[in-house]
């Protein structure tokens, strides 16, 4: 038996093995703590700031700059001998233990605070330190491999973004399902001390003779500054159209919770593939880039369309492809592994510069998402420098030196893109179509020329909805974007106009005279809120105090009365500039010019206003087609109870076309609310061609005798329970989980 072990622990092959897999599972748990903490730190923010822009934004560059600071700091401690690495990382990774369990800080903002400067404060005193040491666990075990005498440390960022991906899909899928947020702090928290032991048991594999105690020498050139630009190229392209990818989703083909998390994570499984030793599989990614780009080119400006989930499915395809073929050109560039930190430093800014230009400056130049096409085009110059077919090789290799057949290969697909974009020339639909693929064949034809494929590409883009959306951009006022999302004005029905935030209408106002002040789609007099603004003056009489939590085109103002006091909650300053523009839209200024809007995340806002401010709420704020989440948890009720009157009325419009909330709003009527259901469905027009669209509300109220005073006054047969969802828990402000209401969708639409 001690023979036995003897021999095996001195056989280097299971040695080797060994060691590769301590390695391995060292930067797989830490990059899965990585992605855990995120979404994990962004759950527990929520309810004590709200939705508002600067928190999202400022969130998202705390991040990046954490893990550019951990990046930078595992690069400069490579000038060190490896026993002194190990002791400045091991002590640094116990000194940022102190701040466990992880959790955010007590600190609150002061009257005033700027969010834009608060809000980075206080993410970087709640996890900064260890957010900052787990971040460099990638890079560092990485070059300690190789100081180990492991061999090439490039293939374990495979299993590290294997890790990401693990913890990615962990949070949604397990881990909020299954805790609330106490419980996930202490779980990460035991995955730090584990992650620690485990480093801990990689230092004591580092070389400890003399010799190799001194520091790393050098033994191949640095790379140069033209190559490391090259590095930070690739990945910022990367990153951006990961991001890209995500907001264009969401916003231009469909605003499905939980979408945000496939970009996210085929973009980490793109460094699995791209960093693979075996190199097959990525340069046959790399060889259908092209083909699988021009299709991507065809949906970039599309706007709602009929089979969203087709599109979807191209859209992530095309990013994934595009990811594997940027990172495996990086990976072509990789240097020797004494330079392997720059390399990832590199790589740190570049996914830096990426999200800047996605998360800051899209939003502040342009009015639609056209950050998406842009680095649509910024691919296509780093993949098209191959062609597709040996007909189009031989061309541009005979004309490499031409300008002339470039200018006029480009002057040709952009004046048939304008041929196929509009109604220049009054041709059929079909026609139109048939011009755009011919553009398309002619950018596939242009491969083997990056400037001209990237030309043709967007000329590819242009011909498919492209110079529709751009005359939008033109036509002042028509189409405004924040750091909320992206507005347009449209007509719609032929004599309407309609307000749209992304893809999901947000009201509607008919040109008809006799019609113009009536409210319509979702706010009609069927509707939920229509028959419950009915019942107001019954229920509080003519003084009645009214709250709305969300303005849209300002429909609901339509149903005031004189006497009555109304308020509007806003959380974007553009919302109430596009309802106040008469050029639009008539409802505030001509049923309710004086109303006040207080502009801020509605919860927040009631939650500092004196109790019992009003007899009526209505809770009818969306992000394009969804609630967000800190609205419809306990905590936001009982913000709803103290802001009613004991006998007060709160309405809630829980519409959606991914999601059924009716579980959610029946385990919250459970804390002493009495609720009816009032579901009208659409969309048609009535005998004076007003608008109407399906819609679910929910009335509720403390007091069992509203209520029925409701239903009395408009009608009981209107109304219906709410529907019992047995095991379903109560969302709070350390518990909700979306997977519930997916599956229970999911399983309804298979029956």
């Amino acid at each position: 038996m001690s023979h036995a072990s003897t021999a095996s622990t001195n056989d280097p092959v299971a040695s080797a093995r060994g060691q590769r897999l301590l390695f391995l599972a060292t930067i797989c748990t830490g990059s899965l703590l990585l992605f855990l903490v995120q979404p994990m730190i962004a759950r527990m923010v929520l309810p004590r700031l709200g939705g508002t822009p600067a928190v999202w934004n400022s969130a998202m560059l705390v991040y990046q700059a954490l893990l550019l600071g951990g990046y930078a700091y595992a690069h400069w401690l490579n000038r060190f001998a490896a026993k002194r690495q190990a002791t400045i990382h091991i002590g640094l990774f116990c000194l940022a233990a102190l701040m466990l369990p992880i959790a955010l800080s007590d600190a609150q903002p002061g009257s005033g605070s700027n969010p834009v400067l608060w809000v980075p404060w206080l993410l970087l005193i709640s996890i900064g330190p260890l957010f900052f040491v787990i971040s460099a666990q990638a890079p560092l075990m990485q070059r300690w491999f190789a100081l180990s005498g492991g061999g090439d440390p490039y293939p374990l960022y495979a299993a590290s973004n294997l890790g990401s991906f693990a913890g990615l899909l962990a949070y949604p899928l397990v881990v909020e399902p299954l805790m609330k947020t106490g419980a996930q702090s202490w779980l990460w928290s035991a995955g730090y001390v584990a992650v620690g032991l485990l480093s801990l048991l990689c230092a004591l594999r580092l070389p400890g003779n003399a010799a190799a105690a001194s520091a790393p020498s050098e033994t191949t050139a640095a790379p140069g500054w033209r190559v490391t630009w090259r590095w930070i190229a690739l990945a910022a392209i990367a990153s951006g159209l990961m991001l890209s990818t995500s907001l264009h989703l969401t916003t231009d083909v469909a605003a499905m919770p939980l979408l945000w998390v496939i970009p996210l994570g085929l973009y980490l499984l793109s460094f699995s593939v791209a960093f693979a030793q075996k190199r097959e599989f990525p340069e046959l990614i790399a060889r259908l880039a092209p083909f699988l780009l021009i299709f991507a080119g065809f949906t970039a400006f599309l706007g709602n369309v009929s089979s969203p989930f087709s599109i979807a499915f191209l859209v992530v395809g095309n990013l994934f492809v595009m990811a594997c073929a940027l990172h495996s050109r990086m990976f072509d560039l990789r240097p020797a592994p004494e330079h392997l930190t720059r390399f990832y430093l590199a790589m740190s800014i570049g996914g830096v510069i990426g999200g800047l230009f996605c998360a800051l400056l899209a939003p502040l130049i342009f009015d639609w998402t056209y950050e998406h096409p842009i680095l649509l085009i910024a691919s296509a110059l780093v993949v098209g420098d191959r062609a597709l077919f040996r007909r189009a090789e031989n061309f541009w290799e005979r004309h490499r030196r031409s300008i002339a057949i470039p200018l006029i290969i480009l002057t040709a697909g952009f004046s048939l893109s304008v041929v196929a974009s509009g109604d220049l020339f009054g041709l059929p639909y079909v026609v139109r179509v048939s011009i755009g693929i011919a553009v398309a064949l002619l950018c596939a034809f242009s491969c083997g020329n990056r400037m001209v494929f990237a030309g043709m590409l967007m000329a590819t883009m242009l011909s498919m909805n492209g110079w529709k959306t751009l005359q939008q951009t033109w036509t002042e006022g028509s189409m405004t974007r924040s750091y909320f999302g992206i507005y347009s004005v449209k007509p719609v029905d032929g004599n309407a106009i309609a307000l749209f935030h992304g893809t999901t209408m947000h009201g509607a106002q008919s040109r008809e005279p006799s019609i113009r002040l009536v409210p319509s789609t979702y706010y009609s007099s069927g509707s939920g809120i229509g028959l419950a603004m009915s019942a107001v003056t019954d229920l509080f009489g003519e003084n009645a105090r009214i709250g709305v939590m969300g303005l849209g085109a300002g429909a609901l103002s339509c149903y005031s009365k004189p006497g009555q006091r109304w308020k509007y909650y806003e959380i974007d300053p553009v919302v109430e500039s596009i309802a106040r523009d008469t050029r639009y839209f008539t409802f505030i200024s001509s049923c309710r010019p004086d109303v006040e809007v207080v502009i801020g995340d509605a919860r927040l806002t009631i939650a500092s206003e004196p109790p019992h401010s009003a007899d009526m709420l209505v809770v009818d704020a969306f992000t394009s087609d969804a609630i967000p989440i800190h609205l419809l948890t306990e905590e936001a009720f009982e913000a709803y109870r103290r802001h009613l009157a004991p006998n007060g009325l709160l309405v809630i419009h829980i519409s959606n076309r991914f999601l059924d909330l009716k579980p959610v709003l029946s385990a919250a009527a459970e804390s002493g609310w009495t609720a009816r259901l009032r579901e009208s469905r659409g969309p048609r027009h009535d005998d004076k061609g007003v608008r109407f669209s399906s819609s679910d509300w929910v009335v509720m109220s403390p007091d069992p005798k509203t209520i029925a005073a409701v239903e009395n006054a408009t009608g009981p047969a209107y109304w219906t329970a709410l529907p019992k969802t047995p095991g379903f828990e109560r969302w709070t402000d350390t518990y909700s989980s979306l997977l519930p209401l997916i599956i229970a969708r999911h399983s309804k639409k298979a029956d």
